[in-house]
């Protein structure tokens, strides 16, 4: 860590990982580059790391645009060992008698930013490394990682604290193979038709299917098992969309509030991350008390989790009825030049740049307040 005076002037050492074994690989991507863009190279020594669809971790110059191209021959084998004793970035060449076990160091990290989106990045499983390696990292730790990623956990704390979200249940990829029929009379019960059918830990859009009748129901249970074995079942609601950009660790600090205006019959992948045609209203258009109101139950949601960091927390707020809704929180959400959740700061008053900034101060922040835990039991007699 670069608490020592000597180290002061020098680079701050910064692995930016992206990629990954996820359905959301592609938006990784696009937000590491937007990421990557912003880091100061007179402030940052910038160590990328890509990890491929299939698990693969690889870093060197441009790895990035490499993976982008499909065009990894050029990268090195890396990895980061839970060994805290041996923190940092490690290059795994090819096997040499003289060294069977292949790692040779590349570099100390004084903070990894994972810019993973989805399984195995967003989900607490990437955090749980890190933090057995005892290294500091950007975002949210395994606990709130976890629970932010499942949308039906997620859903069972918010209605635990008070806060409202839509009718929904959780059904199984077991449960949908074994007698599909079945599953489709309970999703029924959830409430009449349209519903929405989502990969439970997923994000970006992917997987999800608006289901207006009872022929789009089992496509859209069958297309969202494809991506988890969980699977959210929820009523569909007539509403604006409303999302609020969340920053802090202990005493996290809400953005202005802005308005998605989908393009398609709702937010899809492609009106995201495609064809970028969805309409983003900053600030949303809402009187003052409604504003105040969502920006204080994104951070009740934020603290309910334990998330730490940043999080976009998206909300319905129903057209017939202006009740308002939690939705989902997203602890790594998109970094792209036209994502909500850095545009929202910009609204408030944060630049790209600053934000990336205080995103590894509080990533700093948090290691020294871990460092304080005990890790053996003291005996008072």
């Amino acid at each position: 860590m670069m608490n020592n005076t000597a180290d002061t002037n020098r680079k701050m050492k910064i692995a930016v990982l992206f990629g990954g074994r996820s359905g959301e690989h592609e938006v990784s991507l696009s937000s590491a580059r937007s990421v990557l863009g912003v880091l100061d190279p007179q402030k940052y020594e910038i160590f990328e790391v890509g990890i491929t669809h299939a698990g693969d971790w690889l870093t060197g110059s441009e790895a990035c645009l490499a993976l982008e191209k499909g065009e990894t021959g050029q990268l090195t084998p890396c990895t980061i060992l839970p060994d805290p004793s041996k923190g940092g970035l490690y290059r795994i060449p090819a096997t040499d008698p003289a060294n069977p076990a292949g790692f040779e160091k590349v570099t100390d990290l004084d903070v990894v930013f994972p810019v993973l989106h989805g399984t195995y990045g967003e989900d607490g499983t990437l955090q749980g490394l890190l933090e057995m390696a005892d290294l500091a990292y950007v975002g949210a730790g395994v606990t709130g990682s976890s629970v932010g990623m499942d949308k039906g956990v997620f859903k069972d704390v918010m209605r635990a604290n008070g806060i409202p979200t839509v009718e929904s249940i959780i059904v199984l990829r077991s449960e949908i193979e074994k007698d599909i029929e079945a599953v489709m009379r309970r999703a029924e019960t959830v409430s009449s038709y349209p519903l929405f059918i989502k990969p439970a830990n997923l994000g970006s859009s992917v997987g999800i299917s608006k289901c207006n009748r009872r022929a789009d129901l089992g496509e859209g249970l069958l297309e969202a098992a494809a991506y988890d074995r969980r699977v959210l079942v929820e009523r569909g609601v007539d509403a604006r969309e409303i999302e609020v950009s969340v920053l802090g660790n202990d005493d996290p600090q809400a953005s202005v509030p802005g308005e998605v205006q989908p393009s398609r019959e709702f937010y899809s992948y492609e009106s995201k991350y495609v064809d970028g045609t969805s309409g983003l209203l900053i600030p949303a258009p809402l009187p003052e008390e409604t504003a105040n109101k969502i920006r204080q139950m994104a951070v009740r949601a934020y603290k309910a989790i334990d998330c730490a960091g940043m999080a976009r927390v998206d909300f319905f707020l129903e057209k017939n009825t202006n009740e308002i809704y939690l939705n989902e929180l997203n602890t790594i959400p998109g970094f792209t030049s036209i994502s909500m959740y850095p545009k929202l700061w910009g609204a408030s008053g944060l630049s790209y740049t600053g934000l990336v900034d205080r995103l590894i101060e509080l990533a700093l922040e948090r290691k020294v307040d871990r460092s304080r835990t005990e890790r053996r039991f003291r005996r008072t007699s």
